[in-house]
């Protein structure tokens, strides 16, 4: 019984133009931007993965770090 006393709806607002698709093409300062952001992000990845010590088997130590420690060799 609602139905009958309902407001109606409002309408749809206009459907806006399409989009542009942006240009395929880079200009060279873009693709410098691009290469300088991902040397960047490589360079800390490797100083990052540098300080981890572990991996999925446990410590990854040679035999010799093992033996050494502060007070000489065991």
């Amino acid at each position: 019984m609602g139905s009958i006393f309902r407001p109606k709806a409002p309408p749809l607002p206009p459907v806006a133009p399409p989009i542009e698709a942006p240009s395929s093409e880079i200009s060279d300062a873009e693709k410098a931007q691009i290469k300088k952001d991902q040397d960047a992000i490589a360079r800390k990845r490797k100083g990052r993965r540098s300080t981890i010590l572990t991996g999925p088997l446990g410590i990854q130590e040679d035999e010799q770090d093992a033996t050494n420690t502060l007070l000489g060799k065991n």
